[in-house]
């Protein structure tokens, strides 16, 4: 008889979470296993395992929330004993309203690089376009390997291939996008100065509160 200690607080949902869950839907199975699957089948490119004990982490809590349990113990002579995790009823229910949330609704991410964007000014225009030069050097080999994932796994049915192809459209985009403002700021199109940020932020100042935003 199993003893589950459920977290009265509502499950955290998250990509990693979501991938343990996921696996244990197919099959129960240890940590190294996980691990191992997540790095064959190339979910590293969306899920963050490069943490080492943030897989263990995120299994200590769904097994706190009553999401998993240990059932068992792998004991292969020639390797140490490996405690063996198996979704319970909650888990599954769990991830099929976890991945419905995901897919039907954008959350709201805070990545780096827009934040950078929104404060390009305290750049130079000189060193912003150095700068969104060399993420253009990072990006285009990324979506070349991106390519090459695509059509390496072309055997596959596409079901398996999608989250690829998502990060070789979401990088071609940002990639064209950084484009265009590097070549505005090239070309002068796009500029400011010490003197014209502080009248732009002067005029700002002035310009009369939005009452409907709140305080």
């Amino acid at each position: 008889m199993y003893i589950i200690y459920m977290s009265l607080s509502a499950p955290k949902r998250s990509p990693l979470a979501l991938a343990v869950l996921v696996l244990l839907y197919e099959e129960p199975m240890h940590v190294y296993r996980m691990r191992q699957l997540i790095k064959r089948r190339g979910e590293d490119e969306v899920i963050n395992v490069i943490q080492p004990n943030s897989l263990y982490q995120t299994i200590a809590r769904l097994e706190r929330e009553g999401l998993l349990i240990a059932g068992g113990v792998d004991r292969d002579s020639n390797r140490p004993e490996r405690t063996v995790y198996e979704l319970t009823d909650t888990g599954k229910t769990t991830l099929v309203r976890w991945t419905r949330d995901m897919l039907s609704a954008p959350s709201r991410e805070f990545p780096e690089f827009p934040a950078a964007i929104s404060v390009l000014p305290v750049l130079t225009p000189k060193d912003a376009l150095t700068q969104l030069e060399k993420r253009i050097a990072v990006l285009e080999p990324e979506i070349a390997r991106h390519h090459a994932r695509i059509a390496a796994s072309h055997f596959l049915p596409r079901l398996f291939r999608l989250e690829v192809e998502l990060l070789h459209a979401q990088a071609t985009a940002e990639l064209r996008w950084v484009q265009s403002i590097a070549g505005d700021l090239r070309a002068g199109r796009l500029t400011w100065s010490k003197a014209w940020l502080k009248k732009a932020v002067k005029e700002l100042t002035q310009q009369p509160c939005d009452e409907s935003e709140g305080v």
